[in-house]
């Protein structure tokens, strides 16, 4: 971490600094930016960490010759496991912990300061057209378009479904939300009320009116899950699937992640002593490049089922427990065969 720090903030000040320059960017602002973007990358690449350490300290071991001497005095190989196991349990917790609090916030603050000074003009944050969602069991409402910059909603559309029956419709050429008042303007209005066997019409130019949602409501930031606690999320999600959203795939798989990245700590420390306890001709050297391969494969292998998630509807659930499940059918295995 110590050596990945400076240079992560160099590489990444000298791409960004005309950006900074450009939207003249406060100091405070950029020294929280780092902050969060340490964080940011380290959930990414502590396995990879993590992995490296092992490696390196068990083949110190090794090649000293520790590890044959240990086990020649009777100690079982699983015993040698004992304190690679209290690390691990240190480690995955320590992780557990700053992915259900202390890393979402810097996450939601890493996107925030990303869209805001550095992102092109092309990126898309939220979902703009043709927004259709139900807001309650019996409201459904649609938007042709949503302009979050000035809060306003073209074409809107409100139905109040109950049962099979269709109970009352409004329309707007355009609403907008008035967050100083916490209400919505209507103009150009029509309500249609269908009561039993005949049907009642409302029209008004304007009309000022209080809906139990925002225009932020309907379409959260697509990285809105990131910045959520573990509790916040399971709510998140459950509102998002009433209201029908195109990311619950993506919100899913969010949620999986953070149970199933702590339980890595345990697999790649099981595979990195395995691997590296055996004294080998190429020394460290061959250990590290090996680490480096298996880390990197272990990652590849999350990307790729994030991916299929988002792009082929792959269940969320599978995408962050196969790596995992790989991984530890591979460690088992190692594991057994460094015992022999």
């Amino acid at each position: 971490m110590a050596l990945f720090v400076p240079i992560s903030i160099i590489l990444d000040l000298s791409e960004r600094i005309d950006k900074f320059m450009e939207h003249k960017v406060p100091l405070s602002e950029i020294l929280g930016y780092y902050g969060d973007f340490l964080l940011y990358f380290f959930n990414i690449l502590f396995p990879i960490f993590l992995f490296l350490s092992v490696i390196w300290f068990t083949s110190r071991l090794a090649q000293n010759t520790e590890i044959i001497a240990m086990l020649n005095t009777g100690m079982p190989f699983m015993r040698l496991l004992r304190p690679y196991l209290i690390g691990a349990t240190i480690i995955a917790l320590t992780v557990l912990l700053l992915n259900l609090s202390v890393i979402p916030k810097a996450r939601i603050g890493y996107n925030e300061f990303w869209v805001k000074y550095v992102h092109n003009k092309s990126y898309k944050a939220r979902e703009t057209n043709d927004v259709y969602r139900q807001i309650d069991s019996t409201h459904y409402i649609y938007a042709s378009n949503l302009n979050h910059k000035n809060k306003t909603a073209y074409n809107f559309v409100m139905e109040e479904v109950v049962g099979d029956s269709l109970k009352s419709k409004l329309y707007a050429n355009r609403i907008t939300y008035n967050p100083d008042k916490k209400n919505y303007t209507l103009h150009n209005m029509r309500v249609r009320l269908y009561q039993k066997n005949r049907e009642k019409i409302i029209e008004k130019n304007k009309k000022d009116t209080v809906f139990n949602f925002t225009l932020d409501d309907l379409t959260p930031v697509t990285y809105i899950a990131e910045g959520l606690n573990y509790t916040e999320l399971n709510k998140f999600i459950e509102k998002e699937k009433l209201r029908g959203s195109k990311n619950i795939k993506k919100f899913e798989l969010e949620k999986y992640k953070r149970m199933s990245l702590p339980i890595s700590a345990f697999i790649l420390t099981f595979i990195a002593v395995a691997m590296a306890s055996q004294k080998r001709r190429s020394g460290m050297g061959g250990n590290l490049a090996f680490g480096i391969t298996v880390s990197m494969l272990y990652i590849l292998f999350d990307r790729i089922f994030g991916v299929m998630v988002i792009k082929s509807g792959f269940s969320p659930f599978w995408a962050a427990w196969l790596p995992n499940i790989i991984f530890g059918i591979l460690a088992i295995y190692l594991v057994f065969r460094a015992k022999k």
